[in-house]
C-alpha cells in the first residue's frame, strides 16, 4: 500500500496512534481519543481500523459537535485483503484476522476544513488537503 499526500497549507500535522495505545480503551474513549485530536487540525493516522459500531458512533458525535470552526471529519478505512487469493493464503489470511482482530489495516480521519478528499483503490491511498490560509 502506498500512502501519498499532497497539499497546499502551510503547516499539515499528522499524528499516527498505534493500535496499542487504543486496544485497552473502551469504544468511547477510543471515539473521544479521535475526535479530540481532529479537532486540533491533525490528521490521524490509526493502525488497525474501528468497529463499525465505533465508526457509526464517531460520525453521530462528530455531527453534533459541528460549529462554524470544526465542520466535521473525513474517514478512510483501507482493508489490505485482496480478494484472488489462493486457498492457503486465504486461510493464513483468516487465521491471522482472528489472532490480530482490528489491528488489520488502517484508518485515516481528518478533520473536514482540511482534508477536501480521501480516494482509495486497491494500489493507493491519495489524500486531498484544502488551502486553509486566512483569507483577507
Amino acid at each position: 500500500m502506498k500512502l501519498y499526500l499532497r497539499w497546499q497549507v502551510k503547516m499539515l500535522t499528522l499524528h499516527f496512534i498505534p493500535y496499542m495505545e487504543i486496544e485497552d480503551l473502551g469504544s468511547a474513549r477510543r471515539v473521544k481519543k479521535i475526535l479530540d485530536i481532529t479537532k486540533e487540525n491533525k490528521i490521524v493516522l490509526l493502525e488497525g481500523r474501528l468497529k463499525k459500531e465505533e465508526e457509526t458512533d464517531l460520525i453521530a458525535i462528530t455531527m453534533e459537535e459541528i460549529t462554524p470552526k470544526f465542520k466535521g471529519i473525513e474517514l478512510a478505512v483501507i482493508n489490505p485483503k485482496k480478494k484472488d487469493q489462493a486457498f492457503f493464503r486465504k486461510i493464513r489470511s483468516n487465521v491471522v484476522d482472528f489472532l490480530l482482530g482490528d489491528r488489520q489495516g488502517f484508518t485515516i480521519i481528518g478533520p473536514a476544513t482540511i482534508v477536501k478528499q480521501i480516494k482509495k483503490d486497491p494500489d493507493k491511498i491519495e489524500l486531498f488537503t484544502k488551502d486553509i490560509r486566512k483569507k483577507k
